[in-house]
């Protein structure tokens, strides 16, 4: 494919493993050249003019939300894509309104986040699907799987063990900050944590985890 048509992405991520081998990755793939970056400063921005940005939905501690609001002033031209994204309503809306154009679940295959860059690079969106079951059927599918591992086997602290348990109520990420008393954000890296611990990909799987251990 011809440079004009090659489609420059940055992968931003906080953990430098996953962003350079996943950055490797997608520049094996024709028309797609793609920079692994833990920052989207204007330095970064101007020398790489990327097409599309994927950006983490956990920066660490910060705000991914507040990240992309920035982006839309600082980089019109490109088009953001969230990674990892814990797919409630509330944070699906809040990102589109701010101007995002396709979400990547953390279980999407390859191919899956492949075919979401090209569509988002030719002016596309690539939005989750609605939930159509209640939370809780979905919270007693997830149970009836048995997937997570047992609370003896993982070591949590006492704030993840809040978290969780809070999702197990039913709560969002912004509920569960309001109740804590701390940043939305931070909520938001206690869940990954917990998704990595867990082995867990969703929200709902937390949920289910929740009720089996008896946390809420």
């Amino acid at each position: 494919m011809p440079a004009a048509q090659t489609i420059t992405v940055a992968v931003v991520d906080d953990n430098r493993m996953v962003r350079e081998a996943l950055a490797a990755m997608l520049s094996r793939v024709d028309g797609v050249h793609a920079v692994p970056s833990d920052v989207t400063d204007a330095a970064f921005l101007d020398e790489h003019q990327p097409t599309v940005i994927l950006l983490d939905a956990g920066l660490g501690e910060e705000d991914s939300l507040g990240v992309t609001v920035s982006l839309a002033e600082r980089a019109p031209y490109a088009r953001v894509i969230i990674m990892d994204l814990i797919p409630t309503h509330e944070e699906i809306a809040e990102y589109v309104n701010a101007g995002v154009s396709g979400f990547v679940l953390k279980d999407a295959s390859f191919d899956e986040l492949v075919a979401t860059i090209m569509t988002v690079a030719g002016g596309g969106k690539v939005l989750p699907a609605l939930l159509t079951q209640s939370l809780f059927t979905q919270i007693a599918n997830e149970t009836a799987r048995n997937r997570a591992p047992t609370m003896d086997a993982v070591r949590m602290t006492r704030r993840e063990h809040e978290v969780v348990g809070l999702i197990g109520e039913g709560l969002s990420n912004k509920e569960i900050a309001q109740r804590l008393n701390i940043a939305t954000h931070t909520v938001k890296s206690h869940v990954r944590n917990v998704m990595e611990k867990l082995a867990l990909h969703t929200r709902l799987q937390i949920a289910a985890y929740s009720h089996r251990e008896g946390n809420s």
